[in-house]
């Protein structure tokens, strides 16, 4: 079933807008991006909008606009057209609805006029007669109230009557469905185990798996890259194509995204664990695009090198479906956050700046871009979220309103305030204000007071800063400048004595 090298590759990312992109979703959009882009192919955005109950009418800008935050960029579907519009499911019901009739009319399926409590009855009729799991199908299907069990006239008067009804695909039995999925291999299903599945619903809206194989197919879609929860509906996708002859395209099913417990990664306990669903979540966390997609290539995918840290582009480069693996990958938090701080510190120093420039707007500050750039610089080593400038390097636009009360006890001495008066003193005459200027001042201003460099070092800090961890002394004082650090010595020198 795999198809030729040589077919023009198109593949599509196909959610479902009823709620905010969940992250298993944008790396389903991930590996079909990069897949397209490295067989230089197409990548297509469908909303499959038929389950009208579960509509939310933010979802399809939220999906837009993850994807346009992640960087990956579309060739068709909403907002950029293509030759296959429309793009979304509820625009294309009548010819859903001409396909199942089709269907209908060749003897593969079915109309099935059985309300609920039919359906019910059954099911209770043959638990109680030792069948665990009833269903409707090959077994059941002539005990039941549609056209194969019904007269050519009854069903002539379930229609003159107006009676609802639903068209089921005519599953047959003791067949077996095979496929080799490009990340599992060979796969096999027994009919036996595939009911007949409903295909248009009684208000003449698609279920899922007659739309999607409708809409692959038209489209064009040569490769289907989803979860591994899609699985057990690929037989009946497989049975659909056989029935409407058409080649089906090749299947890839992606590895269960676990939870750091084990078990699927359900919104249920990734709440509990603290771990973000949507990629809105991680945008609100302060994660950069890059960190997240680096992150996510890497749940179920290896380049088989020791390189850790892609780029987007590198990431299209070194992509293969065949080193996507089967078994479920847990997700790390806190591998994540080592990448989004490596992503961080990568880039140039301008754009880290005005990547940091929101956070400090947020916290009222407002500082000319030549001094945040030397901020951010003294911080990058340190920086493993944008807001970290703001939270951790508060000092750099402020002066400490308090001191660490540990630090205070064990690094201020009696001594101290005195030694940063004249320090504060000493600096105010010197020539030069910057690191290497400023390490040599302080290393002979602790000679000439014959007294060790910590015990300089450790209360400059805490006047400076009111912490006892940070970026180098010696750059942080570049960056704040000579007014600041006299009074910052000095105040300190008075509040702590």
């Amino acid at each position: 079933m795999t198809l030729p090298v040589s077919s023009p590759v198109r593949v599509r990312f196909a959610p479902s807008p009823t709620g905010l992109l969940h992250i298993g979703g944008l790396r389903t959009a991930l590996y079909n991006y990069l897949f397209a882009q490295k067989k230089g192919g197409t990548f297509v955005l469908r909303i499959e909008d038929t389950d009208q109950g579960r509509y939310v009418a933010e979802a399809e800008p939220d999906i837009l606009d993850s994807l346009r935050w992640a960087g990956l960029k579309l060739d068709e579907g909403p907002g950029v057209g293509g030759p296959h519009a429309p793009y979304y499911q509820s625009q294309r019901k009548k010819r859903y609805q001409e396909l199942a009739q089709q269907l209908v009319d060749e003897g593969k399926a079915y109309l099935a006029f059985d309300t609920a409590d039919d359906i019910q009855a059954m099911r209770e009729r043959l638990q109680a007669a030792g069948n665990a799991s009833p269903t409707y199908n090959a077994a059941t299907r002539l005990q039941m109230n549609n056209s194969l069990a019904c007269s050519a006239a009854e069903v002539e008067e379930h229609l003159a009557a107006g009676t609802p009804f639903v068209i089921r695909l005519k599953v047959v039995p003791g067949e077996r469905v095979l496929f080799e999925d490009a990340i599992r291999g060979p796969v096999a299903f027994d009919t036996e185990g595939i009911d007949d599945q409903v295909l248009l619903k009684s208000d003449g809206l698609p279920t899922y798996h007659l739309a999607n194989v409708i809409d692959d197919h038209d489209m064009a879609i040569t490769h289907v890259i989803r979860g591994e929860e899609w699985l057990p509906s690929t037989p009946k996708h497989l049975l659909l194509y056989k029935a409407f002859g058409w080649r089906p395209p090749q299947m890839a099913h992606l590895p269960l995204i676990l939870s750091p417990n084990g078990g699927k990664l359900s919104k249920r306990n990734a709440d509990r664990m603290g771990i973000p669903v949507s990629v809105q979540q991680y945008r609100a966390e302060g994660y950069e695009p890059e960190a997240l997609i680096n992150f996510l290539a890497f749940l179920g995918w290896n380049p088989g090198t020791e390189q850790e840290l892609f780029s987007l582009d590198e990431l299209v480069d070194a992509f293969s479906i065949e080193r996507v693996g089967s078994a479920g990958v847990q997700f790390n938090l806190e591998k994540l956050a080592w990448f989004n701080a490596q992503h961080l510190r990568q880039l140039p120093l301008a754009e880290l700046a005005q990547r940091v420039r929101p956070e400090l707007e947020k916290a009222g500050y407002e500082v000319e871009d030549a001094y945040l750039q030397n901020v951010v610089q003294a911080m990058r080593e340190r920086i493993h979220r944008r807001s970290d400038v703001v939270n951790d390097g508060r000092y750099f636009f402020e002066d400490p309103v308090e001191y660490d009360e540990k630090g205070v006890a064990k690094r201020w001495k009696p001594d101290s305030a005195t030694l940063m008066r004249l320090l504060a003193e000493t600096l105010l005459s010197h020539p030069d204000f910057n690191a290497k200027s400023l390490d040599d001042a302080i290393h002979a201003f602790a000679e000439e007071n014959e007294v060790g460099l910590g015990r300089i070092m450790a209360p400059v800090r805490l006047a400076l800063t009111g912490v006892m961890s940070g970026p180098s002394v010696f750059e942080m004082m570049e960056v704040l400048g000579r007014e600041i650090c006299n009074r910052r010595l000095k105040r300190a020198a008075e509040r702590l004595g």
